[in-house]
């Protein structure tokens, strides 16, 4: 859902950033369920708990990059506050898996 709400907010920025913000911000974006993905097919809880960070770190990333996009006047605050409306229970889920997988790591 994440996803495709940032492709559709992004269609809509200046043809200039194409290849700029909303490149990063697509990238980002793909790389929050990409990593956790990949996480899953690791071995240890250590390891899955890296992909998870990460994946934190792109969402946050990608909540960054929406709010430049605001500052630059690309979207409105209503979109900005439904991007970030779909991050919040997102940020929470990823850190608590990560939270998990650090405590079973921990526990081996």
């Amino acid at each position: 859902m994440l996803t495709k709400a940032v492709y559709q907010v992004t269609e809509k920025f200046p043809e200039r950033e194409k290849f700029g913000l909303t490149n990063q911000i697509r990238r980002a974006v793909v790389s929050v369920g990409s990593n956790i993905a990949e996480g899953t097919t690791r071995s240890s809880a250590k390891e899955q708990a890296h992909f998870s960070s990460i994946s934190y770190g792109s969402l946050m990333e990608t909540l960054s990059h929406m709010m430049t996009a605001f500052d630059l006047g690309f979207i409105g605050e209503e979109e900005l506050l439904n991007i970030r409306n779909l991050i919040q229970p997102l940020s929470l889920k990823i850190n608590n898996l990560r939270n998990t997988q650090l405590s079973k790591s921990k526990s081996v």
